[in-house]
């Protein structure tokens, strides 16, 4: 287990390395929340047809799936942004990535006909779907529309 150093009081805490979804990391001292980043959930995870089961419909709480390709203008346009919800999930959510060409199991399973296809699951069950190029305020509107 990664050990973190509490931002707030310093004292050393270890991490969890996998943690739940929906489970925030804190001090065990203060109560600070510790960063997401040491937790891993600050970049988006890359998702294949062998590890969906596990990394996504296995998972608690919320995940975010973007199917891509790398020839894909607007899947390129989204990228930053699914780094950027990632980088600010602190743990709420997990942000991953399918790249549709290399793993065409998962992408026909879900029926992705057209890209970029942004899928939200919820505790493994597929809750919505947003497809094309979406900004930022319209994704994390999504999200937090199943958060609760």
């Amino acid at each position: 287990m990664p050990i973190v150093n509490c931002e707030k009081c310093g004292t050393r805490n270890r991490v969890d390395a996998t943690p739940h979804l929906g489970r925030i990391a804190k001090c065990g001292k203060c109560g600070a929340v510790l960063l997401a980043a040491a937790a891993g959930f600050d970049k988006p995870l890359i998702v294949t047809d062998q590890s969906f089961q596990q990394e996504v419909l296995n998972t608690k709480g919320l995940v975010l799936l973007d199917c891509w390709a790398p020839w894909c203008g607007p899947c390129r346009m989204i990228g930053p942004i699914m780094e950027q919800l990632a980088a600010e999930s602190q743990g709420r959510y997990r942000v991953a990535k399918l790249n549709v060409d290399e793993n065409p199991g998962t992408a026909g399973q879900f029926q992705i006909q057209s890209i970029p296809t942004m899928l939200i699951f919820k505790n493994g069950k597929l809750v919505d779907r947003l497809i094309g190029a979406q900004p930022k305020p319209a994704i994390a509107s999504r999200l937090a529309a199943h958060a609760s």
